[in-house]
């Protein structure tokens, strides 16, 4: 399918103006949270097709930029079909077999589940065969934003490096031993249960707490100014108070796009 077939393709009106709606509503509550800091929207467009991304992407007064995606064949497979305009952003658990597909999109903005020295070779050695190619065919193609990922809350279902050492080390590798990627900052996702007690920019999570000191040891260790690595932490029950603990990015998914499929009755496009 061409771009033009794409950005010809039927958008609801109504459910444009709702999901237009939404998002508004959400960039008004981070607004009043950040008080004029720059915080980044990801938009997490898992399970939804590409007419909601596009309606956001093509039809609203600001448009969206930055969408989310859990499963790397599903993000592969709307990157081919929409814009080069949209920044994506890998959130779901990086397996070292998607690394190569991933580095491989020119508009992957970040991979943000880096956990392990192999998998951040791994997109490092891909990124720069891809910005290689891109070099002798007259395209440009960034280095590849990074997060690592953070353990914040000990909870063995989660992934991500265990806070501390490992958190260190992983990092250093990154900046000091991966030409093409960049550590743009580290990301947790936390407990669940701690998410629903802090809803409220009031409301200190304590995952938020601990990824914000490993932030600053990491910047410390590695002679960077702290605002040098964002932090990744805020989804849609608990952003308003991870922004008030120095978030500088937030996923927001379900209150944007509503509930989402079943994977099994998810379409690409509808």
């Amino acid at each position: 399918m061409s771009e033009t077939a794409v950005v010809d393709m039927k958008i609801d009106p109504a459910r444009a103006s709702a999901l237009i709606s939404q998002l508004q509503g959400v960039r008004e509550r981070i607004a009043a949270v950040a008080q004029g800091r720059p915080v980044r929207l990801v938009a997490v467009s898992k399970l939804k097709p590409i007419n909601d991304i596009l309606a956001l992407h093509t039809t609203a007064t600001s448009p969206q930029v930055h969408f989310g995606e859990n499963y790397a064949q599903e993000l592969g497979q709307k990157a081919a079909l929409l814009p080069r305009s949209v920044q994506w952003h890998f959130i779901g658990g990086l397996q070292s077999g998607h690394c190569r597909s991933l580095a491989k999109i020119p508009n992957l903005f970040c991979v943000s589940s880096v956990d392990s020295l192999k998998k951040a070779q791994l997109l490092d050695k891909y990124r720069g065969e891809r910005i290689a190619s891109s070099s002798s065919e007259g395209e440009e193609v960034p280095r590849l934003n990074v997060h690592v990922q953070v353990n914040t809350s000990g909870e063995e279902s989660k992934s991500g490096c265990a806070p501390g050492a490992d958190t260190l080390a992983l990092c250093r590798v990154i900046v000091q031993g991966c030409p093409h990627l960049r550590l743009l900052g580290l990301m947790t996702i936390g407990a669940i249960a701690r998410s629903r007690a802090a809803t409220t920019a009031e409301e200190e999570n304590e995952d938020f707490v601990a990824l914000r000191a490993q932030r600053d040891l990491v910047a410390t260790e590695l002679g960077l100014g702290v605002d040098e690595l964002e932090l990744s932490m805020g989804m849609s029950e608990d952003f308003e108070s991870a922004i008030a603990l120095g978030s500088g990015e937030v996923r927001v998914g379900s209150t944007i796009f509503g509930e989402r499929p079943a994977r099994a009755d998810a379409k690409v496009v509808v």
